[in-house]
């Protein structure tokens, strides 16, 4: 069987009593459907893998190292100033770690005894004192970006993760966001080895009010023996009961 199919680390043992670390994207995915979370931490089957977006891994990166010139420096980035935003790339020894994939900031949520993660793109401050957590996208599409589509809720359930990472750790955080949204522009008349992006700073003022709650939903499901319902509106869910159903049916033909 495919290792990402089948895992064998971080599965929850509802027997032990160490912390269990469960990244941002997991509560995500709770939140989306707790039987594919589920069978995910519990039972150790992942859903299928996406193929990587390394286009988007590309403009991550060559945003990071842009902005990192400007943290550097201490000064205001174009783009910042473009948008009228009161900020400046935040510098502090513990950036490179906030933003690896496999380390991220960290809080030890002790009712639950869950580890929180998450990576993020990047970290503004104002002039307040105030942290502005700002995460990277970037698409391709013809009408102008905006967060409006409901499968974006994603992108909001995450940035308030992070606001509420940097809080649990002593921080001061400011209630808005940004998300730096790169759309490639497809209406240039010759491609000439480069594409060429319109950028717009969204921001968004977060809610963490839920993730507590979630929390203790997350740590009750994790230590039941049943597998939660599935969601009619997941399309993994769908598959696997279309996909059983259907070799049932075959099998008495």
């Amino acid at each position: 069987m495919s290792q990402y199919y089948k895992k064998s680390s971080n599965i929850f043992d509802p027997k032990s009593n160490n912390h269990f670390k469960l990244s941002r994207s997991k509560i995500d995915l709770f939140m989306e459907c707790p039987q594919c979370f589920y069978l995910d931490r519990r039972l150790g089957i992942g859903r299928p893998p996406g193929f990587p977006f390394t286009l988007n891994s590309a403009v991550d990166a060559l945003l990071k190292k842009e902005f990192d010139l400007y943290r550097k420096e201490k000064t205001i980035h174009p783009l910042i100033e473009e948008f009228g935003i009161d900020a400046i790339p935040y510098q502090h020894k513990e950036i490179d770690t906030w933003r690896n994939t496999f380390k991220g900031i960290e809080y030890l949520h002790t009712p639950t005894n869950l580890l929180i993660t998450g990576a993020i793109d990047d970290v503004w401050i104002n002039s307040n004192g105030e942290l502005i957590i700002v995460d990277y996208k970037a698409t391709s599409k013809t009408s102008e970006v905006n967060l409006d589509a409901e499968w974006q809720r994603g992108y909001k359930r995450q940035m308030e993760i992070y606001q509420w990472l940097f809080k649990k750790n002593g921080f001061k955080v400011s209630p808005t966001g940004y998300f730096v949204y790169c759309n490639g522009d497809t209406g240039k008349p010759f491609f000439d080895k480069k594409l060429e992006f319109d950028i717009k700073v969204i921001p968004y003022t977060g809610d963490d009010s839920w993730i507590e709650g979630a929390l203790g939903e997350i740590k009750e499901c994790l230590m039941s023996d049943k597998i939660p319902e599935m969601n009619p509106e997941c399309d993994y869910c769908n598959y696997r009961k279309n996909a059983r159903d259907a070799k049932i049916k075959h099998g008495k033909k």
